[in-house]
């Protein structure tokens, strides 16, 4: 409970950071990251969990999690998710990290930002995967946290009939 409650915590503090960060910085453009597009750990009972947060939180459920549903910047048509999802504790999906979560980044200009990774010496573990709801490639951080980028297809996400947290 208390690394949940530590990586809800560091998120906020992120959040907090970036909006602060896109009042007094002119915008930023390019390959890079744009916000938070997930936060997956594992968990003993993810069912059981899901259930807590539902009944004393309000988090609204679907098989992975709940989805938290914001609008994009300064444009508040466009709509943007966050997922929450708890994984099974025996889950495969964070390896090689032996880390007990993953962070999923949204991303801008995904193709670009992995060319620049590339230059740095930074590999991917796996290859880009296409749905219509974005795409997605999977790497190492030096301190051995597997992170997912996700460069977001919204529009195409919303149409899944996502159940959100709003």
């Amino acid at each position: 409970m208390k690394k949940l409650i530590l990586a809800l915590f560091l998120l906020v503090a992120f959040l907090l950071g970036y909006g602060f960060r896109s009042i007094t910085s002119p915008p930023n453009t390019g390959p890079r990251v744009t916000g938070i597009g997930g936060i997956f750990f594992k968990a003993k009972d993810p069912a059981a969990l899901k259930t807590w947060y539902e009944k004393n939180l309000g988090m609204r459920m679907v098989q992975s999690g709940t989805n938290f549903e914001w609008h994009q910047g300064t444009d508040s048509t466009k709509k943007g998710f966050t997922l929450w999802a708890p994984f099974k504790e025996t889950t495969k999906y964070f390896q090689p990290s032996e880390k007990q979560f993953m962070i999923n980044y949204r991303v801008e200009g995904l193709a670009q930002l992995l060319v620049k990774l590339k230059a740095a010496g930074i590999m991917t573990t796996d290859s880009v995967e296409k749905a219509s709801y974005g795409s997605f490639v999977h790497l190492m951080d030096p301190e051995g946290n597997k992170i997912e980028l996700w460069e977001a297809n919204d529009v195409e996400y919303a149409k899944m009939g996502t159940i959100t947290t709003k």
